[in-house]
């Protein structure tokens, strides 16, 4: 698979990228808009308050319309946000004062809300994962480059300040060539604290596709590319009983697999391993280790944007913490969304692409599909490592 298209001239000429000036204190492109990119978040649940907050802070986006399938929660978040005007979800999509829809919808219509958006010419960047079936990742790419738009997805977490220094890390030679890493997310569920956990167990649920898109865009990103995977997968308990409020006592049917084990040889040759569960007490395990021909070095938990990496090299007796060299250390959700906005105003691709996460999608659906087989899934996708952060990237936007 090749890199995202840039979008056509005429589809992003739309009161953003009509009106420059020129900022020396931005290295990627020195470009900054009079006119903010104009965002419509559709779905606006729990996760939509950080990238409200965010995303109305930088100076190249801002927040123009909210939707939901629920009226009432949109007219709540948007009187909540500087009474922000609320649509239906068809009306944002349609909006012509809409350049891009941020798709915080169920991962059930991830698809098939952001394929709606750029078949009306919007760019569209949606929550983890980009869609359910890898077809549907397939075609929303094919559509958005017949479209002349760009797709992005999260996770944008790779971009902050944590992972981005272990970036520099490795490209500066410090642990050598990467041999081999290991991932670990275990944990025993969200039944006892989430309010809606049903859908962690439901089909395009289970804790790869819960928590996987955070440690593979990662891997990804710091290793490269996937070429082929196995995997072992187990749903340990058939059904899951609710003990939070306000469903307490509901039986969950568990429909997809809750304890995934993988391998992926990296195109690199590196040789990697991935554990996400939702069957077990405790976990013991680095989220993140990557291992070098000259050293060894733990990366921050990368489900968020800051933590301390650990690096040690042959000459060190123990492992000694870096101190972060780029910005973003806080939650900074929406970064990827940012980003984009200086990708459509520079032509070139967004580092939170969708082809990035059409890539990592593939790989999830790979584990499972090779249990079943019991052989290797080769996989049919590639994707270049996003280009690196500058350490002071975007450091005028707030």
């Amino acid at each position: 698979m090749g890199t995202n298209h840039p979008p056509a001239t005429q589809k992003i000429e739309r009161g953003f990228c009509d009106s420059l000036y020129r900022s020396g204190g931005n290295p990627l492109g020195n470009l900054r808009a009079m006119h903010p990119l104009r965002i419509g978040i559709v779905g606006v649940g729990n996760i939509s308050g950080i990238y409200l907050k965010n995303l109305g802070l930088y100076r190249s986006t801002t927040i123009v319309a909210v939707a939901d399938l629920d009226l009432d929660r949109a007219k709540k978040v948007g009187a909540e946000n500087g009474s922000i005007p609320v649509m239906t979800p068809k009306e944002l999509i349609d909006s012509p004062e809409v350049d891009l829809v941020l798709n915080l919808t169920i991962p059930k219509a991830h698809a098939s809300v952001a394929i709606e958006a750029v078949r009306a010419g919007k760019h569209v960047y949606t929550e983890k994962p980009l869609a359910i079936e890898f077809c549907d990742a397939k075609e929303l790419l094919a559509e958005a480059k017949k479209n002349g738009v760009l797709v992005g997805g999260a996770p944008d977490t790779f971009m902050g300040a944590g992972i981005q220094t272990c970036r520099a890390i490795i490209d500066s030679g410090a642990i050598g060539d990467p041999v081999a890493a290991n991932a670990f997310m275990l944990c025993r569920g969200h039944e006892t604290w989430h309010p809606s956990p049903e859908f962690y167990y439901e089909s395009g649920g289970g804790p790869m596709f819960d928590m996987g898109p955070y440690y593979l865009t990662t891997l990804v990103n710091l290793i490269g590319p996937v070429h082929r995977v196995s995997g072992s997968t187990r749903i340990t308990f058939p059904t899951r009983t609710i003990t939070s409020q306000p469903k307490h006592g509901k039986v969950v049917q568990v429909e997809t697999p809750t304890h995934i084990s993988g391998t992926m040889d990296f195109a690199n040759g590196a040789v990697g391993h991935i554990t996400t569960s939702f069957d077990v007490v405790g976990n013991p395990m680095p989220n993140i280790v990557i291992y070098g021909t000259e050293g060894t070095l733990i990366v921050p938990d990368p489900n968020g944007f800051g933590g301390t990496p650990m690096l040690k090299r042959l000459s060190d007796k123990e492992f000694q913490p870096v101190t972060l060299t780029h910005g973003f250390g806080d939650n900074a959700r929406g970064i990827g969304v940012l980003d984009m906005a200086y990708a459509i105003c520079n032509a070139r691709a967004p580092r939170a692409s969708g082809d990035l996460a059409t890539h990592v999608l593939e790989v999830m659906r790979s584990f499972e599909a090779s249990s079943q087989s019991e052989k290797h899934v080769h996989l049919s996708t590639t994707v270049d490592r996003p280009e690196a952060l500058a350490p002071d990237a975007y450091a005028g936007e707030l």
